[in-house]
């Protein structure tokens, strides 16, 4: 079994080296990651700009590929150029934040996983829930368990799944839920500010309500301290409302 591993919050994380020692107790991990933080970026990809690559040892744990661009570039550039044969399973994370709800779709964690399941290739995402004290180490036996499983189920290729570990500053997880993505948006808003050349400059800030969450969802069970798996695709299209406006009146004629 060979892994690929790769991240948003960089090669250096100390999410990424408990991933890598949680994989390698497994098989051959090859980590290629971003150089530094790519968090909320998507499944961006580089196209306008090359991307610098230097061989790293990182902490004296491994040796890794550091990529100038985003975690979807690093798998993308890993499957095509980098790796001498294809990995088994491409891992992502541990993630520094849950990436549950909407989240998924800005998550520079989730389109690294997301890229190895376009690849053909069963991918894994991992997250953890903040609290004020990340303990990565924890969260690594957690992912290396939840990871045995996944692998003595014989997961199909391309398959896609999000797992998010509870906040381990409460104790160990309660828990495995299999559980859909909460359709829930952020209470968002702007906080605004003055630059010190006098322009005006917008910082996001919000929050995911779990009190509005669905009860089955991945955010409910997350904040119950369940481990979440949440299998996902890239096929965004609503089937429903694909046949809904496929009886529309549409233009027959143009010009």
């Amino acid at each position: 079994m060979r892994f690929l591993i790769t991240n948003d919050d960089g090669i250096l994380a100390p999410g990424l080296a408990a991933l890598h020692e949680a994989a390698s107790a497994l098989g051959p991990a090859d980590v290629v990651a971003p150089e530094d933080t790519q968090s909320a970026i998507g499944h961006a990809i580089s196209v306008l700009q090359p991307m610098v690559v230097r061989r790293l040892h990182v902490n004296n744990q491994f040796h890794g590929w550091s990529v100038g661009g985003r975690p979807a570039d690093c798998v993308k550039l890993a499957m095509i150029e980098l790796l001498p044969e294809r990995p088994d399973v491409v891992l992502s994370g541990i993630n520094a934040g849950a990436n549950a709800g909407i989240n998924v779709l800005y998550s520079g964690t989730i389109a690294g996983a997301r890229e190895g399941a376009l690849f053909g290739v069963p991918a894994i995402a991992f997250s953890l829930e903040l609290c004020d004290e990340l303990d990565f180490g924890a969260a690594g036996r957690v992912a290396r368990s939840v990871l045995e499983a996944i692998l003595a189920a014989r997961p199909p290729a391309g398959i896609c799944l999000s797992v998010n570990i509870p906040r381990m500053d409460r104790g160990l997880p309660r828990g495995v839920k299999c559980c859909a993505q909460a359709a829930v948006n952020w209470e968002e808003f702007y906080e605004k500010r003055v630059a010190p050349e006098g322009h005006a400059v917008y910082w996001l800030d919000g929050r995911i309500p779990h009190d509005r969450a669905h009860p089955d969802s991945d955010l409910a069970a997350l904040h119950d301290g369940y481990v979440t798996i949440t299998p996902l695709r890239a096929d965004l299209t609503d089937q429903a409302a694909l046949d809904a406006i496929a009886s529309w009146r549409w233009p027959h004629k143009f010009g």
